[in-house]
């Protein structure tokens, strides 16, 4: 029976951290890979990971696909609106099951931002302390890769559009991420834990001379008001409910809300995060 499970396998997130559970010498028959479409876990099960199929969105599969775990990690939902719904049918399903320490990917300061993100993220952390459940809570800050997977475009226009302020981002790699959610099912712990996870900081002008340094291109940023990127945004393409949502993010960060100072990332994958200029690189190749 797997000692490991992690929901949302297939997703971005969910494969790293199966990949890096594997290469940490976890034996494949201890983990579990909760996925929507067991197709597309075919390479997970080549390697003797066992496949379970579940949705958040149907609550009757969860119970049989978390059965007989002992750590389950639980990465958030990506249907706004329907998240804490999902999220508590996979906690109750997780306590029925008596899995003995959910972990939950959560977004950084949960409880006091105003991120439009939050508020899904800081109900799914309520139900989560009510259950009864042994938890630890990973709340990660933006990843690098909202970044680098820009640069073609930043690239082609030479311009980092935002409405961050000036303000500073502890943005860390998606595999760095991985790597403490890894640490948090896998370690020993005594009672409920919450991180605030986050990479070394930038700014915007900074994310922009590192894409100049490591491409070799002149890449500048330009700041604006949230209500000017939202209209930018909206020339460009994007509808008015999208458009004013990114702007909302950057406001958040001209808040202050993505960075931090605490050092629980890299007190938990055991090493500083991936460098900015590290992860441009990589992004390149």
């Amino acid at each position: 029976m797997p000692t490991y499970a992690v929901t949302g396998a297939t997703g971005r997130l969910g494969r790293v951290v199966i990949e890096q559970l594997l290469d940490s010498g976890v034996p494949a028959a201890e983990i579990a890979a909760i996925v929507r479409s067991p197709e597309k876990a075919a390479d997970l099960a080549a390697r003797g990971v066992e496949i379970r199929e579940a949705t958040y969105d149907d609550p009757s599969t969860l119970p049989g696909a978390v059965a007989g775990v002992r750590r389950l990690l639980l990465i958030s939902g990506t249907s706004p609106g329907q998240r804490v719904a999902q999220h508590t049918a996979v906690i109750d399903a997780a306590k029925l099951a008596g899995v003995e320490r959910l972990v939950y990917t959560s977004i950084l300061k949960a409880d006091t931002t105003t991120n439009p993100l939050a508020p899904e993220h800081r109900a799914t952390e309520a139900v989560l302390a009510a259950s009864g459940l042994a938890y630890t809570v990973l709340r990660n800050s933006w990843y690098i890769e909202n970044y680098t997977d820009q640069l073609p475009q930043y690239l082609k226009t030479g311009t980092i559009l935002g409405a961050s302020g000036g303000s500073k981002i502890s943005a860390a790699t998606r595999a760095d991420y991985a790597g403490a959610a890894v640490a948090a099912l896998t370690r020993a712990e005594d009672g409920n834990a919450v991180y605030e996870l986050g990479g070394t900081a930038f700014t915007f002008d900074e994310l922009a001379e590192a894409v100049t340094e490591v491409t070799g291109t002149t890449v500048v940023h330009q700041d604006l008001a949230a209500a000017e990127l939202a209209s930018t945004l909206e020339n460009v393409g994007l509808d008015a409910g999208t458009a004013g949502f990114v702007a909302a993010l950057d406001h958040s960060i001209a808040l202050g809300e993505l960075a931090t100072d605490s050092d629980d990332l890299s007190r938990l994958i055991g090493r500083p995060s991936t460098p900015l200029r590290d992860a441009i690189r990589a992004a390149r190749a």
